[in-house]
Parts: C-alpha cells; sequence; structure tokens
C-alpha cells in the first residue's frame, strides 16, 4: 500500500490497520519514497526482557529500575 505524507496526517488509523493486517505501508513525501510502515512479527514485540529495555541490565549500582528512576526524579532538598 502507498500512502502520502497528507494521507497520513488525516488517516493515520486507516494505515494503520493496515499495518496490523500485514501490509507494508510506503509513506511518500512530495511523490518519492520517505518511509515505511511495517508490522511488527510477534517475536518481536516489547516485552520486560527486550534487549533494548534492559540496557541497563549490567548495572549493579540499580537492582530495581523503578526505585532508581524515583530517586533521580525526586526534588532536592538544601
Amino acid at each position: 500500500m502507498q500512502a502520502t505524507s497528507k494521507d497520513l496526517r488525516f488517516h493515520t488509523k486507516e494505515i494503520l490497520d493496515a499495518a496490523v493486517r500485514g501490509e507494508e505501508v510506503v509513506i511518500t513525501f512530495h511523490g518519492k519514497p520517505y518511509a515505511r510502515i511495517v508490522p511488527i512479527s510477534e517475536s518481536k514485540q516489547m516485552d520486560k526482557n527486550n534487549e533494548f529495555c534492559g540496557m541497563w541490565k549490567d548495572r549493579t549500582d540499580m537492582e530495581d529500575v523503578e526505585t532508581y528512576v524515583r530517586k533521580l526524579r525526586k526534588r532536592r532538598t538544601f
């Protein structure tokens, strides 16, 4: 399937539905291919053990990521 950047702006849901059905959607900008929307295969869907999500998995200073992030976001006290 091919769609323009304007189609993507106004018909995003339909384009994403096509990707969910397994279609590859090529987005064009000024008549030239600009981007491609492809469906994610079941084996590549993100989960908690995904390599990208676990990019800090080897760090020893933070056992629990949520606690670490809360500590970073905490306001400073003087």
